[in-house]
């Protein structure tokens, strides 16, 4: 009998610890809307109504975050000018990822909600998260430690220019 079958409260829980300080916090005004007033090192990538960002707390290398300009949580209050450039930056930000990191795969999500699993309810942004075969380990499950084999400086900044490229060639096939 597999584990799960015998503990079937153990099934599907994903531990991430280094969440919980983000999560009982209460910070002052959006973090997402601060970023891009500020253009903050982490945004990788502005358009006019929506943007890319480095996640603080990547699951992986990688991680980035596309979300709109305008502070909105509600996907059914999006205007389609803003639907389209969300679209079209999950779309860019898959192909500079391919770029700079040639994942094998990647996850492309949205939490609505805080029992969705919504860190930020207020601000929406859609995940996309490279992924690699193999890409799991021993470190977050023995050390509680994972394991991320680039600074975010550098990586934004090879994004940036990925970003750039695509942008410059006109080629969104």
């Amino acid at each position: 009998m597999a584990q799960h079958e015998r503990h079937p409260d153990l099934r599907g829980v994903l531990w991430a610890p280094w969440r919980r300080g983000y999560v009982v916090s209460s910070p002052r005004g959006c973090f997402l809307c601060k970023a891009i007033k500020t253009n903050a090192p982490t945004v990788v990538f502005r358009g006019s109504r929506a943007f890319v960002g480095l996640n603080l707390f990547p699951y992986s290398n990688g991680h980035l975050m596309v979300m709109p300009v305008r502070h909105v949580g509600d996907i059914c209050r999006l205007t389609e000018s803003e639907e389209r450039e969300i679209a079209r930056l999950v779309r860019l930000s898959v192909r500079a990822l391919n770029d700079v990191l040639r994942p094998h795969g990647m996850n492309i999500g949205m939490n609505l909600g805080r029992c969705a699993g919504a860190g930020l309810t207020g601000h929406l942004h859609i995940h996309i998260v490279p992924r690699w075969e193999g890409d799991t380990n021993f470190m977050p499950v023995i050390a509680g430690t994972k394991v991320i084999p680039q600074s975010l400086d550098e990586l934004r900044d090879l994004l940036s220019r990925a970003f750039r490229r695509r942008c410059r060639s006109h080629v969104h096939r």
